[in-house]
């Protein structure tokens, strides 16, 4: 989405990308193919230590930017790395070993040697600069934002992937990954607290780590009639779930950002999002808060919304309005203006 912007307004700069694919050179964006190197994490690091340097060599960029977390070891020039967020540091067990330490390493390497750290939230930035110690001036906010898809659709077209997918009328969403810090499991909690008979629960997302207990805590709250993991959902159908449900709840321990809770609000969907981290600062006041540590008050703000009309239309308009406030063009222009500080050595 920002490489896109950029081809569209490249703000006085020349772009190389590494990829693992290369579509034809757009205006001032030239692809560079990486082929299977980069299309998984583990040879990805190794391109990015062995291979990268080489390439950086031959092209002399004023500037790299470390997509993720990491910068090649080998690179003395000019840098700005983004670091999305730290769940590594303050979820630790949410992680494989493995990618714990890579991460925890690699992101306090690249944090330490890179002019710039871009981040995608305020919050983020004080973990930036708390846990890893970088300057506040150091450290920009970048803000992502929702795609243009995720909107308010037509009717017939929501009706008839009602049909399809055999949903009903009324129906609760949640979207994420089935892991620990997205707390589903404090979901299940909370919706076993519902009035009878209750509007099932639809979870979109694939299987993470240590997604197990989830189906346990189903079976164990007896909501195996009610609850229908849907697994991952392509980005193109992912605006029709939105739609389709009355409410959308975002329970999460911890995010960096929290884009679910843009889409929804961009689909027109009311949404109830944790009071932790970044969402407070992405939701404003167009999102209803709880403490994602509270199934009764998460309860009570489900039956509270499935039953008010009235509550359900002032957020929907909320909503809205609120995911109009990101853009990719201002993430754009925020990151073009970060390249030049990081350029002039501010």
């Amino acid at each position: 989405h920002l490489l896109a912007e950029f081809s569209r307004d490249p703000r006085g700069h020349t772009f190389d990308v590494f990829a693992p694919e290369a579509p034809s050179t757009n205006g001032k964006l030239r692809y560079h193919a990486t082929g299977a190197w980069t299309a998984r994490p583990p040879t990805r690091i190794l391109w990015e230590q062995t291979q990268l340097p080489r390439r950086l060599s031959a092209l002399k960029p004023d500037l790299l930017h470390g997509m993720a977390y990491a910068l090649p070891a080998a690179w003395s020039g000019p840098s700005v790395v983004t670091v999305y967020d730290l769940s590594f540091f303050k979820f630790p067990n949410a992680f494989k070993p493995g990618n714990r330490i890579y991460l925890t390493a690699a992101t306090r390497a690249a944090a330490k040697r890179a002019r710039r750290v871009l981040t995608i939230s305020a919050h983020t930035k004080r973990d930036i600069v708390r846990l890893l110690g970088v300057p506040e001036h150091r450290v920009e906010v970048t803000y992502p934002a929702a795609e243009e898809r995720y909107a308010v659709l037509p009717a017939e077209q929501i009706e008839a992937f009602r049909r399809a997918r055999d949903l009903p009328e009324t129906f609760i969403l949640s979207v994420g990954t089935l892991e620990p810090r997205k707390n589903v499991r404090g979901l299940l909690e909370a919706y076993a607290l519902l009035r009878r008979p209750r509007a099932p629960l639809y979870v979109v997302g694939g299987t993470g780590w240590r997604f197990s207990p989830i189906f346990d805590t189903v079976e164990q709250l007896e909501l195996t009639h009610d609850v229908h993991f849907v697994g991952f959902v392509a980005d193109d159908e992912l605006p029709l779930w939105y739609n389709a449900a009355r409410l959308f709840v975002f329970p999460t321990l911890y995010e960096g950002f929290g884009l679910p809770v843009l889409e929804a609000m961009g689909c027109g969907t009311p949404v109830i999002a944790s009071d932790v981290a970044s969402l407070p600062e992405v939701s404003g006041k167009a999102a209803i808060l709880v403490s994602p540590n509270d199934a009764m008050q998460l309860a009570r703000e489900m039956q509270r919304l499935l039953d008010d009309p009235q509550l359900r239309t002032e957020h929907r308009a909320a909503g809205r309005i609120q995911a109009t406030r990101f853009s990719w063009r201002a993430t754009a222009d925020s990151t073009a203006a970060a390249y030049g500080r990081a350029m002039a050595g501010a």
